[in-house]
């Protein structure tokens, strides 16, 4: 069978930094906890434990881990900080710069007196990060459109609208417009991480070959954006969201002589290559 690569897939460069840093940190002997998934793959949680970098839910356990907390590449709220600070505990900061970068925007925007609209998943770690500390008159999480169109924007006479950075922005087109329609004053943050649109670019470009038969996705369960990678393909080919090599059924890709692959941006390039390899092995 053969196996076409997207032209930009996995590791994104705020990724790899956080991955570098905790390795960075196991070669020198250091162990901690990791505050969180470091990134949202299974794969890396599992090798970042290994390292002596197990992940933990709450501060107070990071502290049987030499006191040391690893704060993930999707941020966290200053009070998380303070508290981590109160406990005594020393940090590594994989934060992505986009996610900082993110951070500061929103503040700037609410000194601007601008209501924060932010378009994503109230529960990601990410989107957590931006608001566990803000007033909730300050700002609202939109996912949905019917949250947007029920929402009272009588009381907003400017609007800052901010997006997670691992969502596919084409699919939040109707909640901006929504937003526009009801707030005169309506400004806009380019909060897409630049990878994450690369990468779906790169996969529109696979999903548009009509010799690939099929399009293969790897990423974590708990990763937006290889669910948003899995939806942009499903609405051109058959495709397969998996997390590992192991998880293909190759029985599947039967009279198939062309597939494509791509994956999230948390995606390290050891699950990639196996997936590729064991692919190439399925017969047409």
């Amino acid at each position: 069978m053969e196996v076409v690569l997207a032209e930009k897939y996995g590791f994104c460069a705020g990724v790899r930094v956080a991955d570098k840093l905790v390795r960075l940190a196991a070669k020198k002997g250091q162990k901690g906890a990791i505050f969180g998934q470091v990134v949202h793959n299974e794969s890396v949680e599992s090798e970042m434990a290994r390292l002596g970098f197990p992940t933990v839910h709450d501060l107070e356990t990071a502290k049987a881990h030499d006191k040391r907390v690893v704060f993930s590449a999707h941020g966290v709220a200053p009070s998380v900080r303070a508290e981590a600070a109160s406990l005594g505990l020393a940090t590594i900061d994989t934060t992505c710069k986009f996610v900082t970068d993110i951070h500061r925007e929103i503040m700037k925007s609410l000194d601007d007196g601008c209501f924060i609209a932010l378009l994503g998943q109230a529960d990601h770690r990410e989107v957590v990060g931006y608001t566990k500390d803000l007033d909730p008159a300050h700002y609202r999480v939109f996912y949905r459109l019917e949250e947007v169109t029920s929402f009272d924007w009588s009381g907003v006479p400017r609007v800052k609208i901010v997006f997670q950075t691992t969502i596919n922005s084409e699919s939040f087109a109707p909640h901006v417009e929504e937003i526009r329609r009801r707030v005169l004053d309506t400004r806009i943050a380019d909060t897409i991480c630049y990878a994450t649109k690369e990468n779906q670019d790169a996969l529109r470009v696979l999903c548009n070959d009509p010799a690939i038969d099929a399009i293969v996705v790897i990423g974590g369960k708990n990763s937006k954006n290889t669910k948003e990678l899995a939806r942009i393909a499903q609405a051109k080919k058959p495709t397969f969201l998996i997390g590992t090599a192991v998880e293909l059924d190759l029985a599947r890709f039967a009279g198939m002589k062309k597939v494509g692959v791509s994956a999230g941006a948390s995606t390290p390039d050891y699950d990639v290559e196996a997936v590729v390899e064991r692919l190439k092995k399925a017969t047409p």
